[in-house]
């Protein structure tokens, strides 16, 4: 594995083959995708910490989705990808649907987890007044966290699965507090790809008590795909949105499967 910083944003790579970029949600990094990784053996994995988030706190200015997308087209060309699979979770997935349908040319393929077209409005005003929250500094990233651990991992997950709990939690409470609010504005302010543009094939993974991408939005997302080679949608019981790291096994049979069927992409 290599680790290098592109632009004040931290960028890891390991492995050969074709390649795979993968996109962290709000309040994620790169570790948001280390139990796919077997899924994803053969292939040269880039994964990047998104302007103000984990290991690339420092970003200055405003963070959008636009500035998100410009960012890693940028570390692409830096890197000489011209061309990838994309695997997103959560806004990530928002980022990664702007990119597919400007530059589809770039996109071989889509894995979203967690996916959603943008925030509703009622979510927009939760999202800012997070924002809010976080300014407070650590005791605001500490009821962010925590009223997350109960709002978007399932009640399974909490019982069975100390360990994603805690990863989730630490994840969280390892953003700073002011770039962690610039993170929420951005994802505030997304507006819906042309996702009717999207030529490449797409997995859609979400969980049925993902309150962020609910079963129903998601299959009214695919039933937008329209221009997709082809669209699948999982729905895994009993989980939540963090869908990596709640239901790592099967998410790496959904992925590598995937993968598999698209590897002449």
């Amino acid at each position: 594995m290599t680790f290098q910083i592109i632009d004040r944003v931290a960028v890891e790579e390991e492995g050969e083959g074709p390649a795979i970029v993968c996109v962290h949600g709000l309040g994620g990094s790169s570790n948001t995708f280390t139990p796919l990784l077997p899924a994803m053996a053969r292939h040269r994995v880039i994964r990047v910490d998104l302007p103000g988030s984990g290991r690339s706190q420092r970003a200055e200015g405003e963070l959008t989705i636009e500035r998100y997308a410009a960012t890693l087209l940028a570390i692409c060309d830096r890197l000489d990808v011209a061309r990838a699979h994309w695997v997103g979770h959560s806004m990530g997935c928002i980022v990664l649907q702007h990119i597919a349908a400007a530059q589809p040319k770039r996109v071989a393929s889509l894995a979203l987890f967690g996916p959603l077209i943008a925030p509703p409005d009622a979510a927009r005003t939760a999202i800012r007044a997070r924002a809010v929250k976080a300014r407070e500094g650590a005791g605001g990233m500490q009821e962010i966290a925590q009223a997350l651990l109960q709002g978007s991992i399932s009640a399974d997950t909490r019982e069975r699965l100390p360990v994603a709990v805690a990863y989730v939690r630490e994840s969280l409470l390892r953003q700073e507090g002011e770039s962690y609010a610039r993170s929420c504005e951005a994802l505030a302010a997304a507006q819906p790809a042309a996702i009717d543009r999207i030529e490449a094939p797409v997995l859609l993974v979400t969980g049925d008590e993902d309150g962020v991408a609910p079963p129903q939005a998601v299959r009214a997302m695919a039933d937008r795909l329209h221009g997709a080679a082809s669209t699948r949608v999982v729905v895994f019981p009993r989980c939540g949105h963090w869908t990596p790291i709640e239901r790592p096994e099967e998410c790496q049979r959904e992925l590598r499967a995937f993968l598999s069927a698209n590897a002449r992409n």
